[in-house]
């Protein structure tokens, strides 16, 4: 089946979505590896840290009434030049700040390995508009954004801000939009995948919930944390936009997921995403 998806694909030839799942079920594509930076701007010592490097990484949610895309990666396709070989690549930030991401696989061609494209993707949200996290949201413009009003206000200012790439996002403003305005946005109206806004890291920063039949329910942290020893050691990055509301934020969290049982994936956490089952397995 991957190999006439392949083929379909090469060839330029229409490839008809699968055919709904009976379950949700959730894909988790390897965006690569962010090279770990200075450890004081989360709170850190070096000695502190079982790693300094983060993982990267972007989700496809597939429910029977449609589908997801969750955060989509840090290095657009179209800069990695050399799909199959392990390359560190260079991203300039508009301080002039430099950022390096090590990677192999493009999103498309993950994508492509789940049977899905980007034309099937029914909505597109993102944890936040920090560059490593909309990478290739151009990508998905065609599915409707789902996004809090004070974190699109932010994402298309006079000045881009220091830790954008507007380029790789910039067909969003035109996009169909939906504007959350709830705490919790439930996605597709049974409960099963939830935008919860957690607040501090950015303005509208959200985590994802997913209630898996197989898995049990999980959220998807975005960066409400970044490594696991931020938790473990109750602190706070120090470039977060709010740090109280970050606490705070992660304080409801933690009594939200004790209620619903649910684990936590953290999406930076590089020993913890390596264990993941990668695309085109998948989690439900």
């Amino acid at each position: 089946m991957k190999l006439l998806i392949s083929l379909a694909l090469a060839a330029g030839l229409a490839v008809a979505a699968p055919a709904a799942p009976k379950s949700l079920r959730v894909y988790v594509f390897d965006g690569g590896t962010l090279g770990g930076g200075d450890p004081s701007r989360f709170s850190l010592k070096p000695e502190e840290m079982a790693e300094h490097d983060m993982s990267i990484a972007a989700y496809l949610v597939v429910h029977p009434r449609g589908v997801l895309m969750w955060d989509s990666g840090a290095l657009p396709d179209r800069e990695l030049t050399k799909e199959g070989t392990t390359t560190r690549y260079r991203i300039v930030l508009p301080n002039g700040n430099e950022r390096f991401v090590t990677t192999t696989k493009k999103l498309a061609t993950q994508l492509a390995a789940t049977g899905y494209s980007p034309r099937d993707v029914t909505y597109l949200a993102l944890s936040h508009y920090h560059y490593d996290h909309t990478g290739n949201a151009n990508m998905f413009a065609g599915a409707t954004w789902l996004v809090r009003q004070n974190e699109r206000d932010i994402m298309f200012p006079d000045k881009p801000n220091d830790l954008t790439r507007p380029e790789t996002y910039s067909a969003l403003k035109s996009s169909k939009t939906t504007i959350v305005k709830t705490d919790d946005y439930d996605v597709f109206g049974d409960g099963t995948v939830v935008l919860k806004w957690t607040p501090g890291h950015t303005p509208g920063h959200q985590v994802l919930f997913l209630k898996l039949a197989k898995t049990g329910p999980l959220v998807i942290s975005g960066d409400l944390y970044h490594y696991p020893e931020e938790r473990r050691l109750h602190r706070v990055p120090t470039f977060d936009a709010d740090p109280k509301q970050t606490a705070a934020s992660r304080a409801s969290l933690d009594v939200f997921m004790q209620k619903a049982g649910a684990q936590l994936w953290i999406q930076h956490d590089l020993a913890a995403n390596r264990k993941l089952k990668k695309a085109p397995e998948f989690y439900e």
